[in-house]
């Protein structure tokens, strides 16, 4: 069986990737950056350096790669979430969420894929009673950068969710642990690296078409359906 991880040189890749391999997965992973492609080698993963805006080349290198699964860890952001970056960022962030995640599904179905996993947040849901769950509406009515990011998941979402093959969105919390740049939990739904790729590790496998919250108990955030559906469990399951 064979996986392909748009993203093995970010902050989740580069924790996912070396789990995949363990399980005895032949992974295909990207990168935009050349001087990562060691990197990647190194995790036993076999580098591919694309971008995903290039709508051709990835419908190529994707149909070479003859996955079953695709997994879509993309994302384009500061190191940290640099404060003096993030406004700019916020906009490249959306539009890879759109048009990047609709050229990666596009490209998953035309090679075949049967499965196709996206990383998406728990915290773009509008202002309502927590904990929220996967049924809550999210915040894309807001006029401002959390409008805009709001916006852009619903699109990703809506891209994965609508495509011929399972569909299944992982909306993580907020990252903290190796590579993120925070190394203590945030408030407001936290979510530890290594437990954002073992919730991607096990979509792999499980899980039904759909949405799916992947969130540290800290009363913000349900992760009930995930825990249930698939098997994920958090640092601390108080829920």
């Amino acid at each position: 069986m064979r996986i392909f991880v748009a993203g093995a040189g970010g902050v989740i890749g580069r924790r996912l990737c070396p789990l995949l391999v363990e399980e005895g997965w032949t992974v295909v992973g990207t990168t935009r950056s050349p001087s990562r492609a060691e990197t990647i080698r190194a995790m036993g993963v076999e580098p591919v350096v694309i971008d995903v805006f290039d709508r051709i080349g990835l419908l190529r290198v994707v149909k070479e790669a003859r996955p079953d699964v695709v997994i879509h860890q993309l994302t384009d952001l500061p190191p940290a979430l640099d404060p003096a970056q993030m406004a700019e960022a916020r906009v490249r962030n959306a539009r890879l969420r759109d048009v990047g995640t609709r050229n990666l599904v596009e490209a998953a179905v035309a090679a075949g894929a049967k499965r196709f996993i996206a990383q998406s947040i728990a915290f773009a849901y509008a202002p309502g009673p927590q904990p929220y769950d996967e049924n809550s509406p999210l915040d894309v009515q807001r006029q401002d950068d959390a409008g805009l990011s709001a916006r852009g998941v619903a699109r990703l979402e809506r891209h994965v969710l609508e495509a011929p093959l399972v569909g299944i969105v992982l909306r993580y919390g907020k990252l903290y642990g190796p590579g993120t740049g925070f190394d203590d939990p945030p408030p407001g739904g936290p979510l530890h690296v290594d437990a954002a790729a073992e919730a991607a590790r096990l979509a792999v496998t499980r899980g039904e078409r759909g949405t799916y919250n992947i969130v540290e108990w800290d009363g913000t955030v349900s992760s009930r359906k995930a825990a249930r559906e698939l098997g994920w469990r958090q640092a601390e399951d108080k829920e």
